[in-house]
Order: structure tokens, then sequence, then C-alpha cells
């Protein structure tokens, strides 16, 4: 995937998480909510574009610098001169049990 081009501008969407690089927190098959007018602070998992890619990361801030984090990797973080990047926020994830649903818009 290169590019959410074909979503509206402020209109929340869903992904799929594909992979475990966010695990325990988000797990391969879980549906995430992505509110591209969400409030962007250190701590909250975000959607960005990397190069070409698509990501799922917490926002970090490291040494004065941005960094998109993964979860369960020591080696795995992407930093950023700015927030350009970052599609949206996480507000709310969803898996395959009602137990594994959680909001982080609050």
């Amino acid at each position: 995937m290169s590019k959410l081009a074909d979503c509206g501008a402020s209109e929340p969407f869903a992904l799929r998480v594909i992979g475990n690089d966010m695990a325990p927190e988000f797990c391969d098959g879980h549906i995430v909510v992505v509110d591209p007018g969400g409030l962007v602070k250190p701590g909250c998992f975000v959607v960005a574009q990397t190069n070409d890619d698509i990501v799922l990361r917490q926002l970090r801030i490291e040494n004065g610098r941005y960094c998109l984090a993964v979860l369960n990797k020591e080696n795995g973080q992407t930093y950023l001169d700015n927030l350009d990047g970052i599609i949206g926020i996480v507000s709310q994830r969803a898996g395959r049990r009602r137990q594994e649903a959680k909001r982080y818009d609050v």
C-alpha cells in the first residue's frame, strides 16, 4: 500500500493490522480505527507513511527528535524531521473477541 488518497481527508477509517511488530498492544488481525483529525502527541499510536510503506507505530520523542517506535523490537524505529508523514492517530482497536476492543482517544 503506498497511499491512502482515496480516503476522505478528515474522515476516520479502519485498517487491519498485518504482522506483530506492535504486539502485544496490536496483534496480527486486529482492526484499528484511524482519526486523521486527532491530536498527535507523544505516546499516542499513529499511522504514518514512511517511504512507500504505511506503518502503525507509537510516536515518541527521543533526543529532541520524533521517533516512530515498534513495541516488540529494539531496533525498528524510524526518525522523523517533522510530523508531515503522520496520517492519523489510532482512536480504537477491535479484535476477534469483544474483550480485545479498546479506545485510545478518551
